[in-house]
Order: C-alpha cells, then structure tokens, then sequence
C-alpha cells in the first residue's frame, strides 16, 4: 500500500528552522498533489501547504506565509516544508499527505479530501 514517511521533526527554540522530508513510495508521485497539515493538542488538524503535481502551484496557509515554503523532487519521490522564523505556536504535529485525485492544481485545504497520510512527525518550538 501506499506509505508516506515523515522526518526532520524535533525540537527547535523560536526563531530557528527546521526542514521537513516527507518520502513516498507506492504512489505515483509525480501525478499526486502533496501537502502539509499539523495538529496541535487540543486542536483540530488544519492545512499548511500544497504543491501541485508538477510543481507549478502552491498554496500556503496565512497562518506561514512569509514564514514556510513547500517544494518537491518527483525524481526522489520527496516532498518538502521549509519552516523559517518558527514560533511557539508552530508546535504541532506535522503530516504529510497526498490528495485524493490525481492532477490536481487547486485543492481543497479540508483533510477529508486528502487520501493518504503519513503518520507525523513532531515540532515542537521552545522559547
């Protein structure tokens, strides 16, 4: 089945950075909208970025733009979240997901729509 493995959480003090990798295998990747999603304590999961399949789009959340990028590398079957300028409450844990129809430019930013997940990594912001 399809698996998407999360890495390059852990904890980082407010301000630093971080970069998240997220590998695919099974899945079609370079037909396949990829994004991000965290999920705080207490929180409901929300969008935090997507890119299109073939790179072309993204869309980032307001709550990181300026702050987070996205990208990815179909020849590595690799998806990225550059995180800059962290704050406190970008503690989270953070998914990977793949979306529900392939070649996809715009999708929705509801997780009921995204197909595939990965189990998450943490981020945690300490100040």
């Amino acid at each position: 089945q399809v698996q998407l493995v999360e890495s390059g959480g852990g904890l980082v003090q407010a301000g630093g950075s971080l970069r998240l990798s997220c590998a695919a295998s099974r899945l079609t990747f370079s037909a396949y909208t990829m994004g991000w999603f965290r999920q705080a304590p207490g929180k409901e999961r929300e969008f935090v970025a997507a890119i299109s399949w073939s790179g072309a789009n993204t869309n980032i959340a307001d709550s990181v733009k300026g702050r987070f990028s996205i990208s990815r590398d179909n020849a590595q079957n690799t998806v990225y979240l550059q995180m800059n300028n962290l704050k406190l409450e970008d503690t989270a844990v953070y998914y990977c997901a793949a979306y529900s129809v392939p070649y996809t430019a715009y999708p929705s930013a509801g997780p009921g729509a995204w197909m595939y997940w990965g189990q998450g990594t943490q981020v945690t912001v300490s100040s």
